[in-house]
């Protein structure tokens, strides 16, 4: 007797919507607090004004992530609901074109057209909104819009990044805060990227090089106006 074994297979294409918006948090966290606390470092204040702006930065940015996410989620939600209110009101309207419809889209995926007239049949008679929710408009509760949810956590992850870097403004030498900030940071980064490679199956080098990358230039370019800017307002 022939034995079927059914394994379950993880790919790491599912985990790409909350990966995304934690490395984008994260990164921005970093980077952002980091490049301000070295630009305001390298103008020569002293450490409480450097303090002011990384905890200033960490406020600010947290606040917009979450405004912003919470907009964008927001907007994507309103679309989904009237999207699902239009399809709703044709199913209850004229069905049938709507069951063609389903139908062809079987189709269109490789099914002969007995087959998928007949799957169309039953999706209906199960849950007609669902089924055109899901194939026809590629809806589902599982990826539901929530920009509650969506707020919370990039606000979170953002101040989780941004923590890194005033830390060490806190407690690092004055005369080394700039090297200090920018070398945890950098390390921070390089960490952040390998677990995202990690988490999403990509190659490490290339996800470490990126995020370590544009983290260097926010903080040249950030230190260097900072010292511009230190020179001519003293």
């Amino acid at each position: 007797m022939t034995r079927l074994h059914i394994h379950s297979e993880r790919h790491a294409s599912s985990r790409i919507g909350w990966l995304r918006a934690a490395v984008l948090g994260a990164n921005d966290g970093i980077v952002s607090t980091a490049s301000l606390i070295v630009g305001v470092a390298a103008s020569e204040a002293n450490r409480s004004n450097v303090l002011i702006a990384g905890i200033a930065a960490l406020f600010a940015g947290a606040m917009s992530m979450a405004a912003g996410e919470y907009v964008s989620v927001s907007s994507q939600a309103d679309t989904e609901r009237a999207d699902l209110a239009r399809e709703r009101n044709e199913l209850r309207q004229d069905p049938e074109p709507e069951k063609e419809e389903l139908t062809r889209i079987y189709q269109s995926r490789g099914v002969d057209r007995e087959t998928a007239a007949a799957v169309a049949t039953q999706m209906m008679a199960s849950d007609a909104l669902a089924a055109h929710a899901r194939d026809e408009l590629g809806l589902s509760q599982v990826h539901a819009a929530r920009p509650l949810q969506a707020a919370g956590a990039s606000a979170l992850i953002f101040t989780a990044g941004a923590g890194a870097p005033i830390v060490v403004a806190l407690v690092a030498p004055l005369p080394l805060l700039v090297p200090a900030v920018a070398l945890v940071s950098l390390a921070c980064l390089a960490l952040l990227g390998g677990l995202g490679a990690r988490a999403g199956g990509a190659p490490l080098g290339p996800s470490v090089f990126r995020v370590t990358f544009w983290g260097v230039l926010a903080m040249i370019v950030t230190a260097g106006a900072g010292r511009l800017l230190g020179g001519a307002v003293g």
